[in-house]
């Protein structure tokens, strides 16, 4: 069963559904608008994190979340790309690495809209940016993917070669659900940000318009976050993983006016949720 219909209005303050938390110098402080997501003071030796979600120690069978349904998100960023360090963003995931809870880890599964700094260089989608603002999806948990795993491992090693990398790359890239997109916002900006998820399909909108569409999506279930933090990480398809954390010179912030989530029959159409 789907959960209930959500609407906050952050300038009313945090309700109960959300779980909030502030490691290292992250803080949630309240704005004109609605919150502020703020990190201050952030150094390279401590993890520094503001985030809101609604999982936080519960199992993965029980994330609240699946299809369908519409998030709606009104936000800002205090920085422009690139001058934005770490990752922000919003939307659902299953939190694969246990973050939030002594969970088993497991197969990244995540629906979102996610930011990362230029310490970044995440190279899962062809023909994408390695970091940036992104619409972007993956469901590494599918049993295509998992099935493809042992000639993944295999051909990791020849994708060192950009030739080969850009012909073994695309088909783990489909079997692993994963896509990406460039936002075309100015991330400083006020805009309205929805997804539409549905048991086959997944669509991101821009202030009312279409600019992404997938013919696929996680089945779920999955949590519902909310963060700015100071971390990155480098990852690419011949086994490259580097993770770290970053220095912030000045205050950085993601400021969130409203939220909205609709669930229940599939949703048409491109306006974006309103109050209920």
């Amino acid at each position: 069963m789907n959960p209930p219909r959500r609407y906050t209005r952050f300038a009313s303050g945090i309700s109960p559904d959300w779980i909030p938390s502030t490691p290292g110098n992250g803080a949630i402080q309240a704005s004109a608008s609605g919150i502020r997501l703020l990190n201050r003071g952030a150094v390279r030796r401590v993890y520094t994190n503001a985030q809101l979600d609604d999982y936080r120690g519960l199992s993965r069978a029980a994330f609240p979340w699946r299809p369908p349904l519409r998030l709606s998100v009104r936000a800002r960023f205090s920085h422009r790309r690139g001058q934005l360090t770490g990752t922000a963003g919003f939307g659902f995931w299953n939190d694969p690495l246990r973050m939030t809870g002594l969970r088993r880890l497991a197969p990244p599964q995540a629906l979102w809209f996610f930011y990362a700094g230029p310490h970044s260089d995440m190279r899962l989608a062809l023909d994408q940016p390695g970091w940036g603002w992104k619409a972007s999806a993956v469901d590494a948990s599918n049993p295509r993917f998992l099935a493809q795993t042992p000639r993944l491992a295999l051909s990791a090693p020849l994708m060192r070669v950009p030739r080969l990398h850009r012909r073994l790359w695309p088909s783990f890239q489909k079997v692993a659900g994963i896509a990406e997109q460039t936002i075309p916002a100015a991330m400083q900006d006020w805009h309205i940000y929805t997804l539409d998820w549905q048991r086959d399909r997944a669509v991101f909108h821009l202030d009312g318009r279409t600019f992404l569409q997938l013919p696929h999506a996680p089945s779920g279930p999955l949590g519902l976050v909310l963060w700015l933090d100071n971390q990155f990480l480098q990852v690419a398809p011949w086994g490259h993983v580097r993770w770290g954390l970053v220095e912030k010179e000045e205050a950085q912030w993601l400021e969130i006016d409203w939220l909205a989530v609709e669930s229940g029959p599939a949703v048409t159409g491109r306006a974006p949720i309103r109050g209920r």
